[in-house]
């Protein structure tokens, strides 16, 4: 077996992002439309700002859908230094690893039985699904793609955020303030 191209670590000299872009977090969330047909959610946050850069759904997710959609992101937010992630498949794969180290990413994985190593992204998605995904039917792939942008939307440029001293994550993503995150 070839050896992989290796740039992910685990947990153990985790310090807190010291600016937007220093660390991302991203996970899955699981939901179904009103007709029953499951969908799969990625949602990302960064750490310091607390703004999402994205939530793609689909269907399905594969391994290379995660590339394509952080190639997406990245080309309009510029790359993160990591991104923590827990131990999926899409997020242990081939494809993500080689993205990572093509890229100087660092993939930031948590310890085994320990989701609250990812707690920024652990807190989002609970918000994300009792404001949005709980508050809403989707009656088709595109009508959830639309609420749930909105919901993003309103996430990142009004709702004001305590741990980044009751500013929308947007003030900060704009430099207009520098206000240290504390873990959530």
């Amino acid at each position: 077996m070839p050896r992989r191209r290796v740039k992910a670590k685990l947990r153990e000299d985790r310090r807190p992002a010291a600016h937007t872009n220093d660390t991302w977090a991203m996970d899955f969330v699981h939901d179904q439309l009103a007709t029953g047909r499951k969908i799969r959610i990625l949602t990302m946050i960064d750490t310091f700002s607390r703004f999402s850069p994205a939530t793609d759904l689909r269907f399905s997710y594969r391994s290379e859908d995660v590339v394509q959609t952080l190639e997406r992101i990245c080309g309009q937010m510029g790359y993160p230094r990591s991104i923590r992630v827990d131990q999926g498949s899409e997020f242990v794969s081939r494809d993500l690893d080689l993205w990572a180290y093509q890229k100087g990413v660092v993939l930031d994985f948590p310890r085994p039985g320990k989701p609250t190593d990812n707690s920024f992204i652990e807190s989002f998605n609970g918000k994300f699904r009792a404001e949005c995904l709980n508050a809403h039917w989707f009656m088709s792939l595109d009508d959830a793609r639309a609420k749930i942008e909105a919901w993003r939307q309103d996430y990142n440029e009004v709702r004001p955020h305590s741990a980044i001293g009751n500013k929308p994550p947007i003030s900060l993503l704009n430099g207009s303030a520098a206000y240290p995150p504390a873990e959530p």
